[in-house]
């Protein structure tokens, strides 16, 4: 059997219970861009129920599960209520996790199941923290854990947000995901439009690796020959304008590369899939104002859906929203596991590695869709090559990307192909 969570933090699990793997799914086009609305719900062929059950968990303040205190614990001591934020930070959400898995396998006479866990984003944060955590402190033997697209070093991001210009790798991990955008739209000047992608990931990560991260790293102390080559590179792997890159020190947020890449044609990418356009109602302006075309514009999508899903067909009765993605959560969460004011959140990457370690029959499947900027492919790969796995545990390790974006598994071929692999994945994890 598999939990099956989604991450944020503050995201329900719809996107993938609707999305990828639940009984039935949203009717998207092949290529994975936005249906027509309302959307239709269509019998899902790539179900994961043809090989595994499935419990789908909203964490507290997603879905409709809310904080719900008992009469006993109303008030304490000195008159107050508890804390309406408590499960709202990294170890308090990952210790409800165990809370929850381990009561539902007693609850429902399962100790004796094969038990997966699988996350996407920030969910596949928490896999890769609760592979040690469920099995070190709540005694759930795991046969093995699947992470979608995953955070898994979430101060890593900053490329995302603006921030590093004093980093260096989270420019790196975007590179070969920009570049892979550029020749799917035409703007690349190193690569024809429709060159394989394998051809165009191999360069670009060849270059990040390599005179990119020199350039990152030497600053003003490379000559101006060098650096203008490295720039004059990373444009046309990029199909950016060279002065914007020179500009920007070689340095292009991932927010900007969205905004820039088509600026022309008055059209923004989407940062969860690059593939996907859609017309930049302020394109006039200096700093964009519309909506990401594969997060806002997609919970509408997800929020009817999953709405008439289980009010209308499953027949569930309550007033509460249905909370597809919580800024509440999100804007509340915090690192409770801090011990200094300089401490960042700490990485999934050391828990996953501790957690293979430790049990030596599990098996984890990581996967990333191609042209998600957000979380980028090169990031698992990079982390993968530096983990030191010896050869029993690398063995029992699968990487595989997917076309498509953030969620990969909106596009066709790439849902059929995921469904197959995690099948055959789950089919050798389990007790022969």
């Amino acid at each position: 059997m598999t939990f099956v969570f989604n991450g944020g933090p503050g995201a329900a699990s719809a996107y993938l219970h609707i999305g990828a793997v639940g009984p039935q799914r949203v009717e998207f086009p092949a290529d994975g861009t936005l249906p027509p609305l309302p959307p239709r719900l269509v019998h899902n062929e790539e179900s994961w129920l043809a090989f595994t059950d499935l419990v789908f968990i909203d964490p507290v303040g997603t879905g409709f599960s809310r904080l719900i205190e008992s009469d006993d614990a109303k008030k304490d001591g000195n008159g107050a209520g508890a804390d309406p934020n408590e499960y709202f930070s990294i170890i308090r959400d990952l210790e409800s996790m165990c809370e929850f898995i381990g009561r539902w396998l007693s609850d429902n006479g399962r100790w004796g199941s094969a038990v997966f866990i699988a996350g996407e984003s920030y969910g596949g944060y928490r896999v890769g923290r609760l592979t040690r955590m469920l099995q070190e402190k709540a005694g759930v033997a795991l046969n093995g854990a699947i992470l979608i697209s995953p955070a898994l070093e979430p101060a890593h991001l900053s490329t995302v947000f603006g921030w590093g210009d004093y980093e260096v790798v989270p420019w790196i991990d975007t590179l070969p995901t920009m570049a892979l955008a550029a020749v799917h739209h035409g703007r690349s000047r190193a690569f024809d439009r429709g060159a394989p992608a394998e051809d165009v990931q191999r360069e670009a990560e060849s270059f990040a690796t390599g005179e990119y991260a020199t350039f990152l790293t030497r600053g003003a102390s490379m000559p101006a020959e060098e650096r203008d080559r490295v720039l004059t590179r990373f444009a046309d792997l990029t199909g950016l304008d060279r002065e914007l890159v020179a500009r920007a020190e070689g340095r292009v947020r991932v927010s900007q590369f969205a905004r820039e890449l088509l600026r022309d044609e008055q059209k923004v990418i989407g940062m969860y899939d690059a593939t996907i356009t859609a017309t930049d109602p302020f394109a006039d302006r200096d700093l964009f104002s519309g909506a990401d075309p594969t997060l806002t514009g997609i919970g509408a999508v997800f929020t009817t859906a999953i709405n008439r899903r289980l009010r209308s067909e499953l027949g569930v009765e309550t007033d509460r929203e249905y909370l597809l993605l919580s800024t509440e959560v999100t804007l509340a969460w915090k690192n409770d596991e801090a011990i200094h004011y300089i401490q960042q959140t700490q990485g999934a990457v050391d828990d996953f590695r501790y957690g293979m370690a430790m049990n030596p029959h599990m098996k984890a499947f990581i996967t990333h869709g191609r042209y998600d900027l957000m979380t980028p492919y090169y990031a698992t790969d990079r982390f993968r090559n530096l983990m030191r796995l010896g050869p029993s545990v690398a063995e029992r390790l699968t990487v595989r990307h997917f076309d498509g974006g953030h969620m990969f598994y909106a596009w066709q071929e790439s849902r059929k192909a995921f469904t197959a692999a995690i099948a055959e994945f789950m089919a050798a994890a389990m007790p022969s």
